[in-house]
């Protein structure tokens, strides 16, 4: 476990393609979507946050800070990020480790491979690659960029790895088999196929 670093979970997206909603909230394998990402982050960080738009109370269960975007009309994943470095900061932490709601085959080792690939390219960003594929909102932010990324989103910055990519990232890959960790369920479609994702990975463990 990280003592330095926190984890936000984005779950602030307006869930177009799955029908509305909140998509860490629909179920897979018996268990709500962010049940399953919680598992990966747990053990790895200091404290975990919730950045959600709206009622909080729907995420009351978990017993968890739900930060909303400090930013007004939805901006995108960076608001997200950056009210979770803004909650980090508050809590000193130096870093924060940001997953999508709606990946639920996320790996253990996710938060100490980030830190692995930050610290072997000497630079203060590292995201996660998959089959030649980075995933942008699965990174690792230093808070003393807060600021930075604030000012970034201020002047309409929406893209994250056109931000990051002023600063140095490295990137920390996985193999996709027998499952790409990285998979995000987007549709309704794809819960069924996450379900079955997730027995595939419980049958060889």
């Amino acid at each position: 476990m990280r003592a330095d670093t926190v984890a936000v979970v984005l779950a602030g997206g307006l869930a177009r393609r799955m029908g509305g909603g909140d998509k860490p909230l629909r179920e897979i394998a018996g268990r709500p979507m962010l049940d399953h990402v919680l598992d990966a982050l747990r053990g790895e960080v200091a404290e975990i946050a919730i950045n959600a738009n709206g009622d909080p109370g729907r995420f009351a269960a978990w017993g968890l800070p739900v930060l909303p975007d400090t930013l007004p009309d939805h901006p995108g994943p960076l608001a997200g990020i950056l009210a979770g470095l803004e909650w980090a900061a508050a809590r000193g932490a130096a870093w924060l480790v940001s997953a999508p709601g709606d990946s639920p085959l996320l790996p253990a080792d996710y938060v100490a491979r980030l830190h692995a690939a930050r610290d072997a390219a000497g630079t203060p960003l590292a995201c996660a690659m998959s089959d030649g594929q980075t995933h942008p909102p699965c990174g690792l932010w230093p808070t003393s960029l807060r600021g930075d990324l604030e000012k970034a989103l201020r002047a309409g910055e929406r893209k994250i790895d056109r931000w990051t990519a002023r600063h140095g990232i490295a990137h920390a890959a996985w193999e996709t088999q027998p499952l790409d960790p990285f998979f995000n369920a987007n549709a309704p479609e794809d819960l069924a196929l996450a379900e079955a994702l997730l027995h595939k990975r419980a049958t060889r463990n």
